[in-house]
């Protein structure tokens, strides 16, 4: 669901950038609460599985495909502020590097595919949490069904941004229906993706999923007829020279990243090559008519591969690679300096307090 430039006109772009833009610093504030040691290194890896993942097209109709947004799986496994944060580095890497979505339709993509599907998933996730019982599946369901609806929100949020700044002629309940009617197909996907891997991190590390804490209900035992928490076993000392959040994340990481670069470098190469949802309506209702040139059409890297190099697969999966290791680094960096100040903040204020 890349908006590429053109679709939308200057005036409501500029005015989504603006909205971006407030989104963005909004989350890089609510991050600080949301990462520590634990997750703070993690959050650079999921923005960089969701750049190999959206690589892998997936059929969902004849001649269309779609691929994940990954707003839900993000909100879920490091937060809802996070989570914006993932996937707007990812929309960035993308239009920079690879020409994939349009440089001034940048705050639309974010708006569309990192705001939206992370505050319709986060929110339908918390909800049914509320009702549902206390248990992994329970997790894994609610993750499901808020990547489900996530992506036809994204793509309702698509037509409003068209309604207001539209730059072709098209009916807007054919845009609505065409846009809600193929990306529920693709919410499918979406969700599948979302669920496993929510439930594969669950599996191993669920201190690791944002969206499960506190799932973990405390052992009860029965005194005296009454049922009491039994006491917690007191922790294995770590071994002093490697800090216990490194080594509890350490293995996590280096299986995700290669995940990454499995994907992107190799699996990437059997996606399906058919437009995915958006481009295949805006072709099929005319949106396309007055879509401009990328800017960074020219770059080496441009449509997900390398250029000068003539073989597809090792073009393509050299591009993956890159761009895996180029949104991890971007990423890294930026949840560093949110950790890192966050602990500044901490201890300027023991600091006033001790005074």
């Amino acid at each position: 669901m890349h908006v590429p430039d053109g679709f939308i006109n200057a005036p409501v772009s500029m005015a989504a950038g603006v909205a971006a833009a407030g989104a963005v610093a909004v989350s890089l504030r609510g991050a600080r609460r949301e990462l520590d040691e634990r997750t703070a290194p993690l959050a650079g890896l999921v923005a960089a599985f969701i750049f190999s993942v959206q690589m892998l097209n997936f059929p969902v109709a004849a001649g269309t495909s779609g691929h994940l947004l990954g707003g839900a799986l993000a909100a879920i496994l490091v937060g809802p502020y996070t989570g914006v944060l993932c996937v707007s580095v990812v929309l960035l890497m993308q239009g920079l590097l690879f020409a994939d979505g349009g440089l001034t339709a940048l705050g639309v993509n974010v708006m569309n595919m990192a705001v939206v599907t992370v505050v319709v998933a986060y929110a339908l996730f918390r909800g049914l949490l509320k009702v549902l019982p206390d248990t992994r599946r329970s997790v894994t369901a609610a993750a499901f069904t808020g990547a489900l609806l996530s992506v036809p929100a994204a793509a309702c949020m698509f037509t409003l941004l068209y309604a207001l700044g539209g730059t072709t002629d098209v009916p807007l309940g054919k845009v609505l229906t065409a846009m809600v009617g193929v990306h529920v197909l693709i919410g499918i996907g979406e969700a599948v993706i979302t669920a496993l891997t929510v439930g594969a991190v669950l599996a191993v590390r669920p201190d690791l999923v944002h969206g499960a804490r506190g799932l973990a209900t405390p052992l009860k035992l029965r005194v005296d007829g009454k049922l009491i928490d039994a006491p917690a076993a007191a922790p294995a000392a770590a071994p002093a020279a490697v800090p216990l959040a490194a080594r509890s994340t350490r293995t996590m990481w280096a299986a995700g990243l290669v995940t990454a670069l499995l994907l992107a470098g190799f699996v990437s190469f059997y996606a399906s090559a058919s437009p995915d949802g958006l481009e295949k309506v805006a072709a099929d209702q005319g949106i396309d008519q007055r879509a401009t040139p990328h800017a960074a059409a020219d770059s080496p890297l441009a449509d997900y591969g390398v250029k000068d190099i003539t073989d597809a697969r090792l073009s393509g999966g050299l591009a993956g690679v890159i761009g895996v290791g180029a949104t991890i680094a971007v990423g890294s960096g930026i949840f560093w300096a949110v950790r890192r100040r966050r602990t500044d903040d901490r201890t300027a204020a023991t600091a006033s307090a001790a005074l």
